[in-house]
């Protein structure tokens, strides 16, 4: 079993990146963060391997994030440099296009393509069925298509 020093260690940045694109405030990702570790050692559980770990922390952390923004309202606006303080300038604007996409379609986009998650495993973070996750991403992916198609016109 991992101590709570390797649990953060591995998994912080991560859930940091993860909750910000979710609130959108940076205090609040961290508290969600923290929270999300908290939940962990409560509950201490035992997983059969780290992707199994990697993903009950998601779903804790994500089903925070969901009950803090049906709590306050509205998102904030995510510095988008403090996720992805690399990314080029065009990156950056479909990332910004992804984040105002709604939150399922989001989730499922985000862990897909910026967390490399497959649909069943974003299926089991979601707490959803895989085909249901899939027409999230099509969704979602119709929705960026037509957003950007209009920006070109």
């Amino acid at each position: 079993m991992k101590t709570a020093e390797e649990i953060v260690s591995t998994y912080e940045n991560m859930l940091y990146r993860v909750a910000l694109s979710h609130t959108g405030i940076r205090e609040d990702a961290e508290d969600m963060v923290q929270e999300t570790f908290l939940k962990w050692l409560q509950a201490r559980p035992e997983f059969e391997s780290d992707e199994h770990e990697k993903a009950w922390l998601l779903r804790v952390l994500m089903n925070l994030c969901t009950n803090l923004v049906h709590k306050k309202g509205n998102r904030g606006q995510a510095e988008l440099l403090d996720i992805y303080p690399a990314q080029e300038q065009e990156e950056l604007y479909l990332i910004e296009e992804v984040m105002r996409l709604p939150p399922l379609y989001r989730d499922a986009i985000y862990l897909f393509y910026y967390e490399n998650y497959s649909t069943a495993e974003i299926a089991r973070i979601m707490n959803q069925k895989e085909s249901t996750v899939r027409s999230y991403l099509h969704r979602g992916r119709l929705k960026l298509r037509r957003w950007l198609e209009n920006e070109e016109i």
